[in-house]
């Protein structure tokens, strides 16, 4: 994924933020009824992803009873508004439907939730949500010719029942991003069906909307980790950050607006309200299309569109051309003497102006480096400004800036370098080795999807022009991947402490760890040295996968072993496969072969 894409996607998580009551200025009144009838009309799938993602276990026939309930809730409430019932919060209406499901709870173990009241319940749902998903069975695969009998036969179904199981596999992806993957899961299958060669098709098209999914979820568990862990702060600046890079020549005061039009308005999103998060997402892109002379000429085209698909094209436009009057530097934070009266004045409002200042300047840099360098300004100004001579103190900023950038640059640089001499899939094992040692505690599951994702972080970047901002956020979101969404997510304490004491410095607290000393390894690992003919009719991926696995199980039951040695088992495995998967009798030379790798172990 290039570089605007990244910067798009973190854009599109901001723009997702929980509004419930939209304004109802006459300027925004269309776009208000517009959402609400699109809203209306999707209540089905919404309905389905907002069940799918709190009650994970839930069978596709329970989901179904909910959207039945759900459709002939909304058929009164359009037939008569003022009945008791239609003056209920959405999400509120469809908890309790999901609590009134005849032993769903006790079912699946969330009858506590239903207990609870208001806020707590909510939180309550959303604390269910499970991020490993190994407990869910494989996704379901159809035979391309099936798969367009089933669309044709009943397209209504077969859709309900793709947003299901994405929707149960991606508990933390946004509403309108599962109903956009929807969307073009249906154009797809359209266009596929129709073609000779159905199967290469779907290989070919699906694969954009897989990383586009990936892509969303990556970001979105990121920053709505962010906000649960660190607060809402902490989101206002990446979202300063980010706005400030895209829409370079936005005032600080229209940026304030548009900030203060969602700061208390974001945790619908995060916390799996989708109707909420529809309205927020509407009323922000209202914002910025009402005001786009004063934001961005990239996006006149975007704001012609209608409501659902203007966002996706706001998110691709380009980052807007840098004012041509913009200064190099902003003397106000460096050469004033006035600066620690005006930060005391108000801290909140001149941070966040520093970092929209510095933001729309460099737009070469990432999303974490500048919140870095807004740390260290502020660190800064802590010690400054209670020297003699405050002004004399902080007028060496730009060099402090520069020192934490080229500490950042270092790593990526070594990062690349490894990339590059290691060759993909021997980082993937450097990776995979390096991951399971820190935190061991993660499934192998995690640690193999983990490990894949540093890779492509790298080998995405590191040509790119734009390497460094490039592969620092992508590697962060990896990390954010790893600490998870929930703050209560404990894996150890050397990598709990590096997830949530510093959201901006939390790369260089990870380069720093080293393997979990306290981590007590199993005394035995089922099955790991017991192979089969399996082995021999799996297909390239499956093998690959099967490998990955083999390397982080062992490095979890022998992790005090030198790298070297643990690739070395490796190599045995993979080995032992070849050699057996050509006797004459597979199964025989496996359970020969096996114990031999183990006893190295």
């Amino acid at each position: 994924m290039k570089q605007l894409k990244l910067t798009g996607f973190v854009i599109f998580l901001f723009f997702l933020t929980e509004s419930l009551t939209l304004s109802t200025k006459p300027q925004d009144v269309d776009d208000v009824s517009i959402t609400q009838k699109f809203i209306e009309e999707n209540v089905g799938y919404i309905t389905i992803i907002i069940f799918a993602q709190y009650i994970q276990e839930a069978s596709f026939e329970e989901v179904e009873m909910l959207v039945k309930t759900m459709t002939e809730y909304r058929d009164k409430c359009l037939a008569d508004m003022t009945l008791p019932e239609c003056s209920k919060l959405a999400n509120d209406v469809l908890l309790e439907n999901i609590c009134a499901l005849e032993g769903l709870p006790q079912k699946h173990n969330f009858s506590h939730c239903c207990s609870k009241v208001d806020l707590e319940k909510k939180l309550c749902f959303f604390h269910h949500k499970k991020a490993d998903v190994g407990f869910l069975p494989p996704l379901p695969t159809l035979d391309p010719e099936e798969k367009c009998q089933t669309y044709k036969n009943n397209r209504e179904s077969f859709l309900n029942n793709y947003i299901y199981e994405v929707s149960r596999r991606n508990p933390f992806v946004f509403a309108p991003t599962l109903l956009t993957v929807a969307a073009r899961f249906e154009e797809m299958t359209k266009t596929c069906c129709e073609e000779q060669d159905k199967a290469n098709c779907f290989r070919t098209k699906a694969e954009p909307v897989i990383q586009y999914l990936k892509a969303s979820s990556s970001f979105q568990k990121n920053v709505c980790g962010a906000l649960i862990k660190f607060g809402l702060q902490v989101l206002e600046s990446i979202n300063v950050a980010i706005l400030s890079q895209k829409f370079p020549k936005i005032e600080f005061k229209e940026l304030t607006s548009l900030l203060e039009d969602v700061s208390a308005k974001y945790d619908g999103c995060c916390e799996g309200d989708a109707v909420q998060c529809i309205r927020g997402r509407s009323k922000v892109m209202s914002h910025i299309c009402l005001k786009q002379d004063s934001i961005s000429s990239k996006i006149q085209e975007c704001c012609e569109k209608k409501i659902p698909e203007r966002g996706e094209c706001i998110i691709s436009s380009n980052k807007d051309d840098r004012p041509k009057d913009l200064s190099l530097r902003e003397a106000k934070f460096t050469e004033s003497e006035n600066v620690c009266e005006e930060r005391d004045a108000n801290q909140t409002s001149f941070m966040a102006e520093f970092l929209y200042e510095y933001s729309r300047r460099h737009p070469e840099l990432s999303t974490p480096e500048l919140l870095r360098i807004a740390g260290v300004y502020e660190d800064l100004l802590k010690e400054c400004c209670h020297t003699e001579n405050p002004p004399d103190c902080y007028r060496h900023a730009e060099h402090r800036f520069n020192e934490t950038t080229e500490k950042s640059l270092k790593i990526v640089q070594r990062e690349c370098e490894r990339s590059q001499n290691l060759g993909k899939e021997d980082l993937k094992y450097y990776y995979l080795i390096k991951l399971t040692k820190i935190a061991p505690q993660l499934s192998t599951e995690e640690l193999t999807f983990l490990g894949k994702e540093m890779v492509t972080a790298l080998t995405t970047c590191c040509t790119l022009s734009e390497e460094f901002a490039c592969v620092d956020n992508l590697m962060d979101l990896v990390l954010g991947e790893l600490c998870g969404i929930n703050e209560n997510r404990n894996i150890n304490p050397d990598v709990d402490h590096c997830c949530k004491t510093n959201f901006a410095f939390r790369r260089s607290c990870f380069e720093g760890l080293e393997a979990d000393k306290a981590y007590v390894p199993p005394s035995t690992f089922q099955g790991l040295f017991t192979f089969h003919t399996d082995l021999c009719q799996a297909h390239k991926e499956e093998l690959q996968r099967k490998k990955d696995r083999f390397l982080v199980n062992v490095v979890k039951l022998k992790p005090e072993l030198p790298d070297e040695e643990l690739r070395s088992l490796l190599t045995d495995f993979t080995n032992v496969v070849v050699k057996c998967c050509q006797a004459e009798g597979p199964e025989a030379c496996f359970n020969e072969e096996g114990p031999k790798v183990a006893v190295k172990c």
